[in-house]
Protein backbone atom coordinates (compact mmCIF):
# COMPACT_ATOMS: atom_id res chain seq x y z
CA UNK A 1 0.00 0.00 0.00
CA UNK A 2 1.17 3.55 -0.67
CA UNK A 3 2.59 5.41 2.27
CA UNK A 4 1.54 8.96 3.04
CA UNK A 5 4.94 10.21 1.88
CA UNK A 6 4.61 8.30 -1.41
CA UNK A 7 1.12 9.75 -1.93
CA UNK A 8 2.47 13.26 -1.40
CA UNK A 9 5.35 12.54 -3.79
CA UNK A 10 2.85 11.44 -6.45
CA UNK A 11 0.94 14.70 -5.96
CA UNK A 12 4.16 16.70 -6.31
CA UNK A 13 5.07 14.85 -9.51
CA UNK A 14 1.56 15.35 -10.89
CA UNK A 15 1.67 19.05 -10.04
CA UNK A 16 5.00 19.43 -11.83
CA UNK A 17 3.67 17.67 -14.92
CA UNK A 18 0.43 19.69 -14.87
CA UNK A 19 2.40 22.91 -14.70
CA UNK A 20 4.69 21.70 -17.50
CA UNK A 21 1.72 21.20 -19.84
CA UNK A 22 0.05 24.39 -18.60
CA UNK A 23 -3.25 22.92 -17.43
CA UNK A 24 -4.44 23.51 -13.86
CA UNK A 25 -5.81 20.25 -12.48
CA UNK A 26 -6.89 18.50 -9.33
CA UNK A 27 -5.32 15.22 -8.26
CA UNK A 28 -6.46 12.41 -5.97
CA UNK A 29 -4.36 9.54 -4.66
CA UNK A 30 -6.13 6.48 -3.29
CA UNK A 31 -5.04 3.26 -1.69
CA UNK A 32 -5.76 0.01 -3.59
CA UNK A 33 -9.25 -0.08 -2.07
CA UNK A 34 -10.16 3.38 -3.35
CA UNK A 35 -9.84 5.20 -0.02
CA UNK A 36 -8.53 8.73 -0.39
CA UNK A 37 -4.95 9.23 0.82
CA UNK A 38 -4.17 12.69 -0.56
CA UNK A 39 -5.86 15.41 -2.60
CA UNK A 40 -4.57 18.54 -4.34
CA UNK A 41 -6.51 21.17 -6.30
CA UNK A 42 -4.18 23.53 -8.13
CA UNK A 43 -4.94 27.23 -8.41
CA UNK A 44 -7.22 27.73 -11.40
CA UNK A 45 -8.48 24.14 -11.56
CA UNK A 46 -12.24 23.84 -12.06
CA UNK A 47 -14.14 23.79 -8.75
CA UNK A 48 -15.67 20.35 -9.45
CA UNK A 49 -12.37 18.80 -10.52
CA UNK A 50 -11.38 17.61 -7.03
CA UNK A 51 -14.48 15.39 -6.81
CA UNK A 52 -14.06 14.12 -10.36
CA UNK A 53 -10.40 13.24 -9.76
CA UNK A 54 -11.43 11.20 -6.71
CA UNK A 55 -14.02 9.25 -8.70
CA UNK A 56 -11.56 8.50 -11.49
CA UNK A 57 -8.90 7.35 -9.00
CA UNK A 58 -11.45 5.15 -7.21
CA UNK A 59 -12.37 3.55 -10.54
CA UNK A 60 -8.73 2.89 -11.51
CA UNK A 61 -8.05 1.32 -8.10
CA UNK A 62 -11.21 -0.79 -8.17
CA UNK A 63 -10.34 -2.38 -11.51
CA UNK A 64 -6.53 -2.17 -11.46
CA UNK A 65 -6.57 -0.48 -14.85
CA UNK A 66 -6.74 3.04 -16.27
CA UNK A 67 -10.18 4.56 -15.87
CA UNK A 68 -10.32 4.98 -19.67
CA UNK A 69 -10.70 1.21 -19.89
CA UNK A 70 -13.93 1.39 -17.93
CA UNK A 71 -15.25 4.07 -20.28
CA UNK A 72 -14.61 1.78 -23.23
CA UNK A 73 -16.37 -1.10 -21.46
CA UNK A 74 -19.32 1.01 -20.30
CA UNK A 75 -20.02 3.10 -23.43
CA UNK A 76 -22.33 0.44 -24.88
CA UNK A 77 -23.87 -0.19 -21.43
CA UNK A 78 -25.10 3.19 -20.16
CA UNK A 79 -27.79 1.70 -17.92
CA UNK A 80 -25.29 -0.65 -16.28
CA UNK A 81 -22.77 2.18 -15.87
CA UNK A 82 -25.43 4.29 -14.20
CA UNK A 83 -26.38 1.42 -11.92
CA UNK A 84 -22.74 0.91 -10.88
CA UNK A 85 -22.40 4.60 -10.17
CA UNK A 86 -25.54 4.48 -8.04
CA UNK A 87 -24.45 1.30 -6.21
CA UNK A 88 -21.07 2.85 -5.37
CA UNK A 89 -22.67 6.08 -4.14
CA UNK A 90 -21.24 8.06 -7.06
CA UNK A 91 -17.70 6.75 -6.84
CA UNK A 92 -17.65 4.74 -10.09
CA UNK A 93 -16.49 7.22 -12.74
CA UNK A 94 -15.87 5.50 -16.09
CA UNK A 95 -13.98 8.35 -17.73
CA UNK A 96 -10.34 8.73 -18.83
CA UNK A 97 -8.05 10.44 -16.38
CA UNK A 98 -6.73 8.00 -13.79
CA UNK A 99 -4.20 5.20 -13.64
CA UNK A 100 -3.45 2.45 -11.16
CA UNK A 101 -0.16 2.51 -9.27
CA UNK A 102 1.77 -0.77 -9.24
CA UNK A 103 4.96 -1.58 -7.38
CA UNK A 104 6.66 -4.85 -8.20
CA UNK A 105 3.51 -6.12 -9.91
CA UNK A 106 1.33 -5.36 -6.86
CA UNK A 107 -1.50 -2.82 -6.96
CA UNK A 108 -0.75 -0.25 -4.25
CA UNK A 109 -3.07 2.61 -5.21
CA UNK A 110 -4.25 4.93 -7.96
CA UNK A 111 -3.78 8.50 -9.14
CA UNK A 112 -6.64 10.42 -10.73
CA UNK A 113 -6.79 13.86 -12.31
CA UNK A 114 -9.38 16.27 -13.60
CA UNK A 115 -9.09 19.66 -15.26
CA UNK A 116 -7.97 18.92 -18.79
CA UNK A 117 -9.41 16.56 -21.34
CA UNK A 118 -9.62 12.97 -20.17
CA UNK A 119 -6.54 12.11 -22.23
CA UNK A 120 -4.59 15.08 -20.83
CA UNK A 121 -5.56 14.04 -17.30
CA UNK A 122 -4.47 10.46 -17.91
CA UNK A 123 -1.21 11.49 -19.58
CA UNK A 124 -0.29 13.68 -16.60
CA UNK A 125 -1.10 10.85 -14.18
CA UNK A 126 0.92 8.31 -16.17
CA UNK A 127 3.93 10.61 -16.30
CA UNK A 128 3.70 11.29 -12.55
CA UNK A 129 3.41 7.61 -11.63
CA UNK A 130 6.24 6.48 -13.89
CA UNK A 131 8.41 9.46 -12.93
CA UNK A 132 7.96 8.44 -9.29
CA UNK A 133 9.39 4.98 -9.93
CA UNK A 134 6.10 3.09 -10.10
CA UNK A 135 4.27 1.42 -12.98
CA UNK A 136 0.77 1.85 -14.40
CA UNK A 137 0.61 -1.83 -15.40
CA UNK A 138 0.95 -5.02 -13.41
CA UNK A 139 3.67 -6.47 -15.62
Amino acid sequence: MLTHDQALSLLAAARTESERVGIPMSFAVTDPYGHLLALLRLDGAPWISAEVAQGKAWTAAAYGMPSAGQKTKMDPLPNFAGALTEMTHGKFTPQPGAVPVFDGGRLIGALGASGGTGQEDEDVCSAAVQGSGFSVTKG
